[in-house]
């Protein structure tokens, strides 16, 4: 008799669900604690979901044409990606920058990288996200810099920076501190933006990338939330109000092809967010239990064969985000398992999602497979699977222990390889991989990075170095030098570096002289 078939998490799926499957039906309303069915009453009857494509390539210039383009198409939204360099640090002239300037999203190396970037963009009236996580707060200071620029207020500013340096530990690896000064900065982020740009979400606790590095869907939830309480637990410690911080906090999470386990996983997320902060750091704002959260549908899961079969991948990911209850949405493009998107497939992926608010029905009702016995016996499942991987991370001490333990990373690498070997031994099927296999569709074209970026982006930064008043950058370091060898907040003398037209790689390169660099285990 052939093997029970059972989820990525472990669930055994019956062949039919009924009441005796679910301890006991969660009967709270859509916008009522514990917020399983959603965090407003109406959800997308009063407003749809965010529709964001997240993009970035070659110069400030090239990203900012792609993005007036996406908006012409009806995006709500901004997201940034950002070059391997500007992740961790580098000038675009740094030898250890070479052949990576442009290349996985846009070079920027300073204000006026950004100010290009964001050009004819009103940026009080649309929400930017940035995934940037080392260097958030520099990135961040250089919009907040913009914004002066242009007479906006920093109030009116709203957006995210991921922020979220745990899961770079974890499974991504684009860290540039050890553990504890990299914390330091997160954790004071959260209390400058919380202070100065409140609409701001100081961080976003992304279990996108746990999921890419081949966790479970109950991993994930597991190991994003205990990466959200730990920030909260730094929080508190630096002696903020977990209802001054938490409100703001923000989640990112990844939508896999298995349409109803996702459903499920958006609602267990949701209810045990719920009863952390209720109970673990006894917040009284109902807007601190609020779990939101942005979701892109899994890279991992797009294929280099076939690739056209990638849009209805994305299909069936988007549509569970959005019946998961999801607060933004970004749908990958079909041609992404071979390269950049172009902008007939950024169009596509964003088409994607207005045809399922326009034309699906499913938004009209909030939580619409509330109540499905098999939806409600995975939720619970779920959640108790998450419970049972977060008390064992606290019986490790914490997640930043756990890390230093490998006790995520090894799960993730468990399950990643037990994914990978049920694919090659075929129980794990794959369309156009190992099952219904023929001639790889062509694609009629690629998103290409002209080399000469890298050659302009250095001849810009080198222009702007020599261009500037020498003092004023001098003077802004040795500030920030002070502090970061203090321990009070370091947000006001980044932004202050920014204004004195210092780059990423100066201002990272004066915090690592004081915090050293991280190279792993």
């Amino acid at each position: 008799m052939a093997k029970p078939p059972r989820t990525s998490s472990g669930i055994e799926v019956k062949d039919v669900y009924g009441p005796q499957d679910v301890a006991a039906i969660d009967r709270s309303l859509p916008g009522e604690f514990p917020f399983t069915r959603g965090i407003h009453a109406s959800m997308y009857r009063g407003k749809l979901w965010t529709m964001r494509q997240y993009a970035g390539f070659g110069s400030a210039r090239d990203t900012n044409a792609r993005y007036h383009y996406l908006i012409k198409q009806g995006i709500t939204g901004l997201s940034v990606a950002f070059d391997l360099p500007t992740q961790m640090g580098r000038d675009p002239d740094h030898g250890l920058s070479r052949g990576e300037v442009g290349r996985v999203g846009v070079s920027i190396a300073s204000v006026d990288d950004m100010d290009v970037l964001l050009a004819g963009i009103p940026l009080q009236d649309v929400s930017i996200s940035m995934t940037i996580n080392s260097t958030a707060s520099i990135l961040l200071a250089f919009l907040l810099v913009v914004a002066e620029r242009r007479g906006v207020p920093w109030a009116s500013l709203r957006g995210t920076t991921q922020n979220d340096i745990l899961k770079e530990y974890i499974a991504r690896g684009t860290y540039i501190f050890p553990p504890k000064p990299a914390m330091r900065l997160v954790t004071d982020l959260l209390e400058f933006c919380s202070k100065e740009v409140p609409q701001w979400n100081g961080i976003s606790v992304s279990g996108y990338h746990i999921r890419e590095a081949g966790s479970t869907a109950e991993q994930e939830v597991a190991f994003t939330l205990a990466n959200g309480i730990a920030y909260l637990e730094a929080a508190v410690a630096r002696g903020l109000a977990v209802d001054a911080i938490a409100p703001r906090v923000a989640f990112f999470f990844n939508c896999h092809n298995n349409f109803l386990e996702e459903i499920s996983k958006f609602r267990a997320a949701r209810r045990l967010w719920a009863s952390i902060v209720s109970e673990r750091f006894k917040a009284k704002d109902p807007r601190s239990l609020m779990l939101r959260f942005h979701t892109q549908t899994a890279g991992s899961s797009l294929t280099a064969q076939q690739p056209h079969n990638n849009i209805v991948r994305t299909t069936i990911q988007a549509l569970a985000a959005v019946m998961g209850g999801t607060q933004s949405l970004h749908t990958n493009g079909f041609d992404e398992a071979l390269g950049l998107p172009t902008e007939e497939s950024a169009r596509i992926a964003l088409r994607t999602q207005q045809i399922i608010a326009e034309e699906s029905g499913v938004a009209w009702s909030a939580d619409p497979l509330g109540g499905s016995f098999l939806v409600e016996s995975w939720t619970d499942a779920i959640e108790q699977g998450a419970r049972r991987r977060i008390a064992a991370i606290d019986a490790l001490g914490g997640m930043l222990k756990a890390i230093g333990q490998g006790y995520p990373q090894g799960e993730i690498e468990n399950s990643s390889y037990e994914f990978q070997q049920a694919v090659e031994s075929g129980e794990q099927r794959v369309v156009g991989v190992n099952a219904f296999r023929e001639g790889d569709e062509p694609v009629a074209k690629l998103q290409a990075i002209d080399p000469a970026v890298e050659r302009e982006q250095g001849d810009r930064v080198r222009s702007l170095r020599s261009g500037r008043a020498a003092e004023p950058v001098k003077s802004a370091l040795s500030a920030l030098a002070q502090a970061a060898n203090g321990d009070g907040g370091l947000a006001p003398q980044i932004v202050n570096c920014a204004r004195a037209g210092c780059t990423v790689g100066e201002i990272s390169d004066e915090l690592r002289k004081v915090f050293g660099e991280h190279h792993g285990a």
